[in-house]
């Protein structure tokens, strides 16, 4: 599966895994200072280039206004949707000072999820997701804090199992955060979602999930199970 990785300008905490063959590498404005840190090259690099505070040169720059409706990480996301990938890593997009951004991040992933994708937030400390209607799975050796929220209309159909506080087809709300604060207990475990999605949040040092599932059209058109950790 095709995945695009995306460097944006805030810190994380090394990649997640390496760039393979086809993959699609991005350089989100100030993104450009990882991927050269890290000796990839992008095949893109786009933005305004405020956070960089330099415009680059070459035939793989994009160069946008400042005044826009998309951040530099839609930009890239409506790039990489574009050059047919579904599988999104976003590194340096959870961190940085700007919290306005992290929240469009975030609502980022909700666009992927409505577009027959799906993506991840890296971190220093977190990673997140978005999940429609469907599953994520977790290994027994995921440890640490998981946090779900409603993120939008109410969540329905929530069920938690294999963590400290389970739930079975609830519904969550944007307002209450009844999901918050939850623990992996070192065996398999799973968050199952029938309608609406869920910003969910766990410790980095998890790692990505081992499995992804997705139903219906309006999560992903495919409807297919996918497997994050091979």
């Amino acid at each position: 599966m095709k995945t695009c990785h995306i460097f944006c300008a805030a810190g994380f905490s090394g990649l997640l895994e390496a760039p393979g063959p086809g993959d699609l590498i991005l350089a989100a404005d100030g993104g450009l200072r990882h991927t050269q840190a890290l000796g990839l090259t992008p095949d893109c690099i786009l933005g305004d280039f405020d956070s960089l505070g330099y415009t680059p040169q070459g035939p793989a720059v994009n160069r946008f206004p400042v005044e826009k409706d998309d951040t530099d990480s839609m930009l890239a996301v409506k790039l990489g949707l574009s050059r047919g990938c579904r599988r999104f890593l976003l590194y340096g997009a959870m961190d940085g000072p700007r919290l306005d951004h992290t929240l469009a991040n975030f609502q980022t992933l909700h666009y992927l999820t409505c577009h027959g994708a799906w993506g991840y937030l890296a971190g220093e400390r977190y990673l997140s997701t978005v999940l429609g209607p469907g599953t994520l799975s977790f290994g027994p050796e995921a440890r640490g804090i998981l946090s779900v929220f409603c993120l939008g209309a109410d969540a329905g159909g929530v069920t938690l199992r294999g963590l400290q506080y389970p739930l079975e087809e609830a519904v969550l709300t944007a307002g209450f955060p009844l999901g918050v604060s939850n623990y992996f207990l070192g065996v398999s475990s799973q968050i199952s979602l029938a309608s609406g999605r869920l910003l969910i949040l766990w410790d980095r040092a998890c790692g990505l999930p081992l499995a992804r599932t997705t139903k219906g059209a309006s999560a992903n058109r495919y409807g297919t199970k996918e497997t994050e950790n091979p």
